[in-house]
This record gives structure tokens, sequence and C-alpha cells, in this order.
């Protein structure tokens, strides 16, 4: 495994500090809620990241722009980690509620 790799794995199966004590099913509920939405507009993101890198990497001889690139690597780990939460896979919520590592 790469640096880069172990990184991206670092950051989304490291230790994380799980809160003492779990959020009641109404809370969760509404965390599900507004994650979920907050999951639609990321993949729309997504999608606007990936044509305009598509573009970049016509226009520039095949080569992706690097912050575009980063963006989309710290989005993904967001979406994995908002996925996580979702799925009762963890009980750490995604930025906005903890760091944005």
């Amino acid at each position: 495994m790469d640096d880069d790799e172990a990184k991206i794995e670092g950051r989304l199966h490291g230790e994380q500090i799980e809160p003492e004590q779990p959020d009641n099913m109404l809370q969760r509920f509404i965390f599900m809620v507004l994650i979920a939405i907050m999951i639609s507009v990321a993949q729309t993101v997504l999608g606007v990241a990936t044509i305009v890198q598509f573009v970049v990497m016509m226009v520039n001889n095949q080569q992706p722009n690097e912050r575009l690139a980063d963006f989309g690597t710290d989005l993904g780990v967001w979406i994995a980690k908002a996925a996580r939460f979702q799925t009762a896979a963890s009980n750490v919520k995604p930025w906005p509620w903890t760091e944005l590592d």
C-alpha cells in the first residue's frame, strides 16, 4: 500500500472518538435525514467536479488539477464517513458535527 492509500485508509478507518452516549432514535433520525440531504448535494458537487476535471485534463495535456483531485479525495472520505453513520456502522457524525480531517 503506498503512502496516499495508507493516509486515506487511516482517515476512513482510523481511530475516531465515539460519542459517550448514542443519540436517541428521534435525534438519530433527524441527523440521518439531514445527512441524506447533504449526501445528495455532495453527489451533485462530485458530478460538477468530475466534468470540470475532465475539461481541465483535455486542455492541460491529460494532466489533472491537483487541488481538484485532492478535493475529490476529501469529498469521497466525507461521503464514506456519512455512509458509515447512515448505516449505523459508526456513531460518529461527519462534518460539520465533527472535525473535517
